[in-house]
């Protein structure tokens, strides 16, 4: 019922009250021809008049108060809307699977049998001592993963899209972010560690790191790329051009090694 309508059906009440008065007021100068039994009478006409007026001042008040809520629903219900604009939006640029970036590189490289080790010290020592697992450094932000959206990608020229989704380059997103939290890991892993294998890749990384095109950053090699999503074949070359082309990486090179840097779009 809309304010009209309520202003309506009060005014229509408000009549009907009215004619009731008219009756009983009627009532009243014919019962005023004998005065000794019309004084009980009055009251109780009295009383039920002013229990009309009590029932009309509370519709009155409750009419207002309704009529002062309106403008409050309605500007919940865009509030709402907007909201739900914007879920929307990001549901469609949310790939259909999000994979768990690998928190236990380090700790998997570290429980490899280094050679010349005897087996028996090894599992004497699982025994006797558990070792912690390594402590990440305060303040180290987790690798961006900054997803695509439908209409950037829609917005590319079809030469430079080629058969890519959007699900397939949020895919490559994961596995970039996974790549540079490996490398994360193992730049600040302890030399005890890490194991044989690894030590010359972390001290490439540590170099690296140092660089003023990337400290501070997170990034991976050309070499790290091995899947699942991202791969050095035609596709993972076009996938990496597109993510270039949107701002989401810059490509530098640092000795012999092609350094690929997350970047947050501008």
């Amino acid at each position: 019922m809309d304010v009209k309508q309520a202003g309506s059906s009060l005014d229509s009440l408000i009549s009907s009250f009215n004619t009731r008065i008219s009756e009983l007021q009627q009532f009243v100068i014919a019962r005023n021809m004998y005065p000794a039994s019309s004084v009980s009478d009055l009251s109780e006409i009295d009383s039920a008049v002013k229990g009309m007026e009590i029932q009309v001042q509370k519709i009155r008040d409750r009419l207002r108060e309704e009529t002062q809520a309106i403008p409050k629903a309605k500007k919940l219900i865009e509030a709402a809307l907007g909201q739900q604009k914007r879920l929307k939006s990001m549901s469609a640029c949310v790939p259909s699977c999000l994979p768990e970036i690998a928190t236990g590189v380090i700790q998997d490289t570290s429980k490899r049998v280094q050679p010349g080790t005897p087996k028996r010290d090894l599992v004497t020592e699982s025994l006797n001592h558990e070792e912690p697992a390594p402590r990440e450094k305060k303040g180290r932000a987790s690798p961006p993963m900054w997803y695509i959206t439908s209409n950037e990608l829609n917005a590319l020229p079809s030469y430079m899209k080629q058969r890519l989704t959007l699900d397939k380059v949020n895919a490559a997103i994961n596995d970039m972010a996974t790549y540079a939290e490996a490398n994360a890991q193992i730049i600040v892993a302890p030399r005890k560690k890490l194991a044989e294998n690894m030590l010359d890749k972390a001290l490439e990384l540590r170099e690296i790191s140092m660089n003023d095109a990337v400290k501070g950053k997170h990034f991976f090699l050309e070499t790290d790329i091995k899947g699942p999503a991202l791969k050095l074949d035609n596709t993972g070359k076009a996938t990496l051009t597109v993510l270039r082309h949107l701002g989401r990486i810059s490509e530098t090179r640092i000795g012999h090694h092609r350094v690929i840097i997350l970047l947050k779009p501008q």
